[in-house]
């Protein structure tokens, strides 16, 4: 993509980005609505991407692919969206691939800085009320703070695809498995390393899975960039929020994409059907137990009907968007100055 913030949504429900929808208005296009994932060259223009069909998925790269790669990550990717397979509506639609010629294209800033990208979960529901896309939109809005405070940083596009599990019995939500994303992480740094020059890497997420996270650290180790840091951006909010059970679409990622922009949340669910919201949420207890158990979580899912937010919505009212978005600027500027070269 040759503009790495060109995917950013400017209101929910809106545009070509797939990624920029919410879980329920997706539900209601899928078979109507042409769906298409491209895979392209690092540097293809937003427009040409956005120009394929009226839902266009996160990109796959060239550049970051082998020829096995490409296949099993493509099987993935169709297995899981736009219903898990394993689900009652899996099967019910497609996804077309579109693969655009293997091109140059000049980078995307300048080179020799640290580059700077999130591998997050891209294509993951977060409810009826916020975008697929709410952990990638809330990285970069911390990489482009960064960026804007250190003319050394360059952002690359993101990484869109990574490891989960709570989002599949929902739809809408596609999971790459740990060892693919180690593969995928590996080939993109790579690529990253060639096109953009950098001195380092610094690497973001939100999602938070453990076994995301190890993945994505095992992808960059492998890769030929020896100096980089990685960084699980909610890990100064544990305590407001995975210690209170909202970890999933729940007050936290409510109030940090509130703050980052108003019109990424739904107006006609958040805060106006607020109780049907809280009805239909999920205890982080039961999704950590039943995490173990897909089959039952799916079961569960389907037979009550739940909206995909895990944890406490209800904390919403205890906590203060601009407040957290500091918290997690704290520990980044730190981790980045670490990076920068000094002098």
């Amino acid at each position: 993509m040759d503009n790495p913030l060109a995917w950013r949504p400017q209101a929910i429900n809106t545009g070509n980005w797939l990624a920029g929808y919410s879980l329920n208005e997706l539900r209601e296009r899928v078979g109507t609505d042409r769906i298409v994932l491209p895979i392209c060259s690092l540097g293809t223009p937003a427009e040409e991407l956005t120009g394929l069909a009226p839902l266009v998925l996160p990109p796959l790269y060239h550049e970051a692919l082998d020829d096995e790669l490409r296949v099993a990550l493509v099987s993935r990717i169709t297995e899981c969206f736009p219903f898990y397979h394993e689900t009652s509506r899996g099967g019910e639609s497609s996804v077309e691939l579109i693969e655009l010629p293997a091109r140059a294209h000049p980078a995307c800033g300048p080179t020799g800085g640290v580059v700077a990208f999130s591998v997050d979960t891209a294509v993951e529901e977060h409810g009826p009320h916020l975008p697929l896309a709410t952990d990638t939109l809330q990285s970069y809005a911390v990489l482009e703070r960064l960026a804007s405070e250190h003319p050394g940083v360059v952002l690359a596009p993101p990484v869109d695809y990574g490891q989960l599990t709570w989002g599949l019995p929902f739809g809408m939500s596609i999971d790459i498995t740990a060892p693919l994303l180690t593969r995928y992480v590996t080939g993109y740094t790579n690529a990253i390393a060639d096109w953009l020059e950098p001195t380092a890497a610094y690497v973001v997420d939100v999602h938070g899975s453990i076994v995301h996270r190890a993945a994505i650290q095992d992808g960059l180790a492998a890769s030929r960039i020896g100096r980089w840091s990685f960084r699980w951006l909610h890990d100064p909010l544990v305590a407001l929020s995975g210690d209170r059970g909202d970890q999933h679409a729940g007050g936290v990622e409510t109030a940090l994409i509130e703050f980052i922009n108003p019109a990424l949340v739904d107006a006609a669910w958040w805060p106006s059907r607020r109780e049907e919201l809280l009805a239909k949420q999920m205890s982080l207890e039961d999704a950590v137990r039943l995490s173990l158990d897909l089959p039952t979580f799916i079961e569960r899912v389907e037979s009550e009907r739940l909206n995909g937010i895990v944890g406490g919505l209800e904390n919403y009212d205890a906590i203060d968007g601009a407040d957290l978005m500091e918290r997690i600027l704290g520990v980044s500027r730190t981790d980045l100055a670490a990076l920068l070269p000094t002098g």
